[in-house]
């Protein structure tokens, strides 16, 4: 069984990426812990936590809030996946590393129900693209930009969701990948999180 601060903190994600706590929304331990049915200790330990993610915000005098998405966040994230992530994903093919559980998380993606079912097995076919690259310490940032990524995702995609576009270039993506084909694979996923980070920001205008 998890510890009780891992389960809070697992709940308190699933409410953010589920977009019942709305990003910019303070997070009060007191009503935390009566809503899961602990002590403030595990909730506090689980926003310090969901902090280190960055789906948490500390403020001095406002305490925990989830953290505000805006056209900073959303620039920062993805130039930093621009400028990584594309060559973490080439490693990967160059390597030869088995991906083949990527094609699984599209079908599984593909049937999903829910936005958040969804988005998780997005940020999963993501990761297997770029986690058998050989980089530990690539992997580690990449896979620090994933929760920043659900939280834009689920703030900015509520309302008008581009599901079908991205499994088209999901659907490329592993084309090419299962093809060997390393450069195209690289050109592909600047390209896709390029246009994902384009409608994003549009939504700021």
């Amino acid at each position: 069984m998890p510890s009780r601060t891992a389960w809070v903190a697992g709940e308190i994600r699933r409410g953010i990426l589920s977009g019942h706590f709305a990003a910019g929304s303070p997070l009060a331990e007191v009503e935390l812990a009566t809503l899961y049915g602990v002590s403030k200790t595990p909730v506090r330990e689980a926003l310090k936590t969901l902090a280190g993610q960055g789906l948490v915000s500390f403020s001095e005098f406002k305490g925990a809030a989830v953290t505000v998405v805006d056209r900073a966040l959303v620039k920062d994230v993805f130039e930093v996946r621009m400028l990584l992530e594309p060559t973490a994903v080439a490693a990967t093919v160059r390597a030869r590393a088995d991906v083949t559980e990527a094609g699984e998380l599209l079908r599984r993606a593909a049937e999903a129900t829910t936005h958040e079912e969804r988005s998780d097995l997005n940020r999963a076919f993501h990761r297997t693209l770029y986690a058998g690259c050989g980089n530990i310490q690539l992997i580690d940032i990449l896979d620090g930009l994933r929760e920043r990524t659900a939280l834009i995702s689920v703030t900015l995609w509520q309302s008008d969701p581009s599901w079908a576009t991205e499994a088209t270039e999901h659907a490329a993506l592993w084309e090419a990948a299962t093809a060997g084909d390393a450069t195209k694979v690289e050109r592909l996923t600047r390209e896709h999180i390029e246009q994902f980070a384009t409608r994003c920001i549009a939504r700021f205008e």
